[in-house]
């Protein structure tokens, strides 16, 4: 299993660029294709033709949309070129969702942008990479909206709950996982005195995976619960070194949603390394 087709999506933050070099960096070592969505509003001229005189200022919001997406699109066919990598430029409405939705489906990973609630310009795109794991079905790999992220995947920290999501996350993550140099396999449980038969084993997918190629090492921690087991496995992450945690996204029950579902608001949140979800 490989990463053949990309899709990363750009917008106007200065965070757009760095997605962009993760999203070159990703295809130049698997060799992919890569696809750069910008996902534009368009102006409803009936709300501009109800206001006297407004006909000028229609044109000249169409004319700097147009003039945004030339720039974005050069940014995006100079990187390319520079790189050495196949690409193609997409521009979609904001309002249609289903060919959105439809070209994600097309990608082997959707690299995303964390939601930025300090950039208010740039509100039309918030959650994107949330709306493309949940209906498009593909994983997303999220990179937080500050910091700088030389490398993605050398070494990476799995969270393991043994459920749907997670293993979804593991599998879509298997190129990564493959030649990163460490794996952590990461299982939180409650209560240190919870029965030991209720704990949740890190061996069984780690030998999986190590059949893989993964150099992989599992590790157990103790006493976390609910969103607060996002704030544990970013400081693991972090005080181990890693550069990517995988992990699974919202879940189908409502159990599910309630404790990890929990876990993932937090990492989207608070994330201070890339994040790669699947749901």
């Amino acid at each position: 299993m490989t990463y053949r087709a990309l899709l990363v999506h750009l917008d106007d933050s200065e965070a757009a660029l760095q997605r962009l070099e993760i999203a070159l960096r990703i295809a130049r070592q698997f060799g992919a294709h890569v696809v750069g969505l910008d996902i534009a509003p368009t102006p409803d001229a009936h709300i501009f033709s109800a206001i006297p005189g407004a006909a000028g200022l229609y044109a000249e919001v169409i004319r700097q949309r147009e003039q945004r997406r030339g720039t974005l699109r050069e940014l995006f066919d100079t990187r390319c070129r520079h790189a050495e990598i196949s690409g193609r430029f997409l521009c979609l409405d904001a309002s249609d969702r289903q060919s959105i939705v439809r070209h994600a489906r097309l990608a082997d990973l959707v690299i995303a942008g964390q939601a930025n609630p300090n950039a208010p310009e740039t509100y039309i795109h918030d959650h994107v990479g949330e709306l493309l794991m949940l209906a498009a079905g593909r994983p997303v790999l999220f990179v937080p909206y500050t910091g700088v992220f030389p490398s993605v995947g050398s070494r990476i920290l799995i969270a393991w709950d043994g459920g749907r999501e997670a293993t979804r996350a593991v599998f879509d993550a298997l190129p990564f996982i493959s030649h990163a140099q460490q794996n952590i396999v990461v299982t939180v449980h409650g209560a240190a005195d919870a029965p030991l038969g209720s704990r949740i084993p890190g061996a069984d997918i780690a030998l999986t995976l190590a059949r893989h190629d993964a150099v992989i090492e599992v590790l157990e921690l103790e006493g976390a619960t609910g969103e607060h087991v996002g704030s544990v496995l970013q400081s693991c992450a972090q005080a181990r070194g890693c550069d990517l945690i995988v992990v699974g996204g919202y879940g189908h029950t409502r159990w599910h949603e309630a404790v990890w579902g929990g876990v993932t608001r937090t990492l989207l949140r608070t994330m201070a390394l890339p994040v790669l979800m699947s749901n």
